[in-house]
């Protein structure tokens, strides 16, 4: 396991992150995180270590600079948030060590919409997960969206769940929808974040790497 911090351009800023690269690695997950949250998250990354502990890589990285997050309304900008997770996939074909990866996105929160956006403007994306996400923020990108889609929603998170109803309802590639029962929103339930994790790896490596025959 190779794991080393590492700096993304960014239009006129450089974003921080850290790159976990294991030993023949089957994929590359890049990390989309929620407003309020970032790559310290420990959610994500305990999600992040479970990810790679199943043979894939990880990019945890913030998608905003310390100044521009403290300005609340950027932290509600998909378009932007959208376009920093652009630059960092376009940075990941740079890098040796996973440029020949396939590429997947876990989005929480408004980063799940982030990654939908860039997944329509990145259509060589195989992958995107949501975690408590909120895809419906990204409403008119949902039909075009080619990349395999899984939404996991906690069944005690009643307005995200039927928020995710409604998305996935618009998605026309493969997708899912998973409800961990009694979990609230950000899945602080025992066994709940471990459920998460696993439902990620599997369909991360399902669609991730070579074709499946």
């Amino acid at each position: 396991m190779h794991s080393h911090a590492v700096s993304i351009p960014a239009d006129a800023v450089t974003l921080v992150g850290d790159l976990v690269v294991p030993k023949d690695p089957c994929g590359l997950v890049l990390f989309a995180h929620g407003s309020g949250s970032g790559r310290l998250s420990p959610r994500n990354r305990f999600v992040a270590e479970q990810l790679q502990a199943g043979g894939l890589a990880t990019l945890l990285f913030a998608l905003l600079t310390e100044t521009e997050d403290r300005q609340y309304r950027n932290r509600f900008d998909i378009t932007l948030l959208a376009d920093r997770l652009l630059a960092a996939t376009r940075w990941t074909s740079t890098e040796p060590s996973v440029k020949e990866l396939d590429i997947g996105y876990f989005g929480a929160s408004t980063g799940a919409a982030a990654a939908l956006y860039a997944a329509v403007a990145m259509p060589s994306t195989k992958a995107v997960v949501s975690r408590g996400g909120r895809p419906d923020l990204a409403m008119s990108a949902l039909p075009h969206v080619t990349a395999a889609t899984l939404l996991i929603v906690g069944g005690a998170d009643d307005t995200v769940l039927a928020l995710n109803r409604l998305a996935y309802e618009q998605l026309k590639g493969p997708r899912a929808l998973e409800v961990i029962p009694d979990a609230t929103h950000l899945f602080e339930e025992p066994g709940a974040l471990d459920e998460v994790a696993r439902l990620a790896a599997e369909w991360f490596r399902r669609y991730l790497g070579p074709a499946k025959s």
